[in-house]
């Protein structure tokens, strides 16, 4: 239902583990005793031996390896860093704080989840919410405005089709990367019938705890702990933490943002991923903190053997020639993300329509794995991954694409990624070249033996 409720990326994981330690270094760095300095002066910010023993510290902490002296190398790494940071002032780059908050919010909302409250974390990091939070603010914040400049900087970096010729008959073969397996996929699927007895059963049941929290004889994160099926949701009382109205379903943001008595239940809403009940816990601005309840109706055996059986009749006319199967999506098929595009799926990793096996549904890989290209397949049943619930499907293979070296006529649009990503380094490399020289830059004595990357530090 909203980005709350899916799974991290490695990538979010990676950046939690980042913050919390970059969290706890200030601590570790005075209980070292080290004493703070000036060792560097990038335009008219400094860089302090504390940040670069944090630093140290944090690539320690993570098993990440310097090549070389990290004295040398992290506070090269940090004056690149203000370079950026500096330039992106005099463009007037900022960051969303709208967006900065957001991601804030879910990173505070994920401790306080993981370490079991707020009382606890504090005591974790031996600060306060307010301190956590504005740390975490500046982090987030800075981390946004570095990779607007360096788009801003590169966005103009766009090489033409001769371009990526000529840049891939001079890659060694040996530089050419191998391109796994992939498939092209068509779907067409839709929900079994509900009977009107199982969706009154689970309005009554919602009715019930509606009065039961109205009358102050159950309190609703209680009841979203004990029975709501957001699982995720659930452990928390409910609660989804702030979110702005777009990372909510509509049905589902006009109930809660209509909402003003903490006190007071919603009346129930309908969405795709069944019927929920909400309770408003604070506004600040355009966002919101809320709980809810979800649950779903149970799907009988009976009522998936028909949605089998309706599904095997649309197969077999798309076999014997009837209708097109991108006619029959349009037609019959309940996929929203799928169905203006003749049911082709969008790989959300990539944003292409290319799946190597193990980034699609279980369920549709094991029938398309031994499909030749055009094949459909039986009607199957599978959880949908998104909505966390049962749906009938049947697949059909548009195109698959064998192991192989990547070349221009498969794999146009990764060489040219390749290209670009050139390029773009090399830009960017040669932008901190000359920004050094327009920089004033200031390095205590003692660190100006270093072999840095960039020499143009020293003027």
């Amino acid at each position: 239902m909203t980005n709350k409720l899916s799974n991290m990326s490695n990538s979010y994981k990676t950046f939690i583990l980042f913050v919390l330690i970059y969290l706890t270094l200030p601590l570790a760095a005075q209980r070292k005793g080290v004493i703070d300095e000036v060792i560097w002066v990038v335009g008219d910010e400094a860089i302090l031996l504390s940040e670069v023993e944090e630093e140290r510290l944090r690539a320690q902490y993570e098993g990440q390896s310097i090549k070389g002296d990290p004295y040398c190398i992290i506070p090269e790494q940090l004056a690149i860093q203000k370079l950026f940071l500096h330039q992106a002032e005099l463009d007037s780059i900022e960051a969303n704080e709208s967006s900065v908050s957001h991601q804030v919010d879910m990173r505070m909302n994920y401790y306080i989840n993981q370490i079991g409250s707020k009382e606890k974390m504090e005591e974790y990091f031996r600060k306060t919410s307010s301190e956590i939070r504005e740390e975490m603010m500046t982090a987030v914040r800075n981390q946004m405005i570095i990779q607007q400049m360096q788009q801003k900087l590169t966005e103009n970096i766009k090489p033409t089709p001769a371009d990526i010729r000529r840049f891939y008959n001079t890659l060694p073969e040996d530089s050419i990367p191998m391109m796994p397996a992939q498939v092209e996929v068509q779907i067409l699927s839709f929900e079994p019938n509900v009977p009107v007895e199982e969706t009154e059963r689970i309005k009554q049941r919602l009715r019930e705890f509606t009065e039961r929290v109205q009358s102050g004889s159950a309190d609703f994160s209680m009841l979203a702990r004990l029975y709501s099926e957001d699982t995720e949701s659930a452990k928390r009382g409910g609660e989804l933490g702030f979110v702005g109205r777009g990372q909510l379903v509509t049905e589902f943001a006009d109930v809660a943002f209509n909402l003003n008595d903490p006190k007071r239940v919603s009346r129930i809403v309908k969405t795709e991923y069944g019927y929920h009940i909400i309770q408003l816990i604070e506004k600040k601005g355009e966002r919101i903190n809320c709980r809810h309840i979800l649950l779903r109706p149970r799907i009988s055996a009976d009522d998936k053997i028909q949605a089998i059986e309706r599904l095997d009749s649309i197969q077999k006319a798309i076999q014997n020639g009837e209708v097109q199967f991108e006619q029959a999506v349009i037609q019959y098929s309940e996929d929203k993300n799928t169905i203006m595009n003749a049911g082709l799926m969008i790989n959300p990793n990539t944003g292409s329509s290319r799946f190597e096996y193990q980034d699609l549904a279980p369920e549709i890989a094991k029938q398309i794995y031994s499909m030749k290209e055009g094949d459909v397949s039986a009607p199957f049943v599978m959880m949908d991954p998104q909505k966390n619930r049962e749906v009938c499907a049947i697949v059909r293979l548009k195109k698959k694409t064998d192991i192989h070296r990547a070349n221009l006529t498969d794999d146009f649009q990764t060489i040219k990624a390749m290209l670009e990503q050139k390029l773009s380094q090399e830009f960017i490399q040669n932008w901190i070249l000359t920004k050094q020289k327009n920089t004033y830059i200031q390095i205590a004595p003692e660190w100006q033996g270093c072999d840095f990357e960039y020499p143009g530090w020293i003027h």
